[in-house]
């Protein structure tokens, strides 16, 4: 069985019994290792990956110029997370040859390689930390860069309760398909663009078919019976 990311850096970086490692450089990231090796970013060490999930994960850049990272290590054990990162096999293998559901892009690069983003940005969910509970629909195909600026967006809501309006892209009648921009427990993520923009777009549909045509009942209305304009208000 192909080892994750995560299980061949413990490999190389051999952590004790408490989650601690030593420094390991970059330029140890060949050949059984070369899965490792990245340019830019942090992709499989990032905020709330696998990985960081279960150690705290110390990066180095005072090694060479500039802000790259030169070396890594472990730090210990992550005793505050809680949240179990695994997506089950069968929905990785639904999710993995679709298109970003944001971009309508699937490439090789980084950032538009598609990943398996959990919708509700917040983890916190019993659920969906539950790999035998986990649903289809609880997870979406994103790029990297678009599931980089949603994990943001998710963070700046986390921190002020207050959710992203989907007017903030150019064309989107509505701030959201339900709820509005205070976040609650009771209705959550539901309705926020960046959850599902695929749910937004079908409920705009629905919205504005609904508005023509209430518009349109009222213009033929008016035109063959203009006396009773109200009498059509107050059905």
């Amino acid at each position: 069985m192909k080892k994750t990311k995560m299980q061949l850096f413990e490999e190389l970086a051999q952590p004790d019994e408490k989650g601690f490692s030593r420094w390991v450089a970059k330029n140890e990231f060949t050949g059984k290792y070369k899965e490792l090796y990245f340019d830019n970013g942090f992709p499989w060490g990032r905020k709330d990956s696998t990985i960081d999930n279960k150690y705290i994960v110390e990066v180095d850049k005072t090694v060479t110029s500039g802000n790259s990272i030169d070396r890594i290590r472990l730090n210990g054990f992550n005793t505050q997370s809680s949240f179990n990162q695994h997506i089950r096999k069968d929905i990785r293998e639904y999710y993995k040859n679709q298109n970003c559901v944001m971009l309508g892009i699937k490439g090789n690069s980084v950032n538009t390689r598609v990943e398996i983003d959990h919708k509700d940005g917040r983890k916190d969910n019993d659920r969906i930390s539950n790999s035998k509970t986990q649903k289809l629909e609880d997870f979406q195909p994103l790029s990297k860069a678009a599931n980089d600026v949603k994990r943001q967006i998710c963070k700046t809501c986390k921190e002020t309760n207050k959710r992203w309006n989907a007017k903030n892209l150019k064309g989107n009648p509505f701030e959201f398909y339900y709820g509005d921009e205070n976040y609650t427990k009771e209705i959550g993520c539901l309705g926020c663009y960046q959850y599902d923009p695929v749910e937004y777009r079908k409920t705009v549909v629905i919205k504005v078919s609904e508005m023509a045509a209430k518009e349109a009942i009222e213009n033929v209305f008016k035109k063959l019976y203009p006396e009773e304009t109200d009498e059509l208000h107050r059905k």
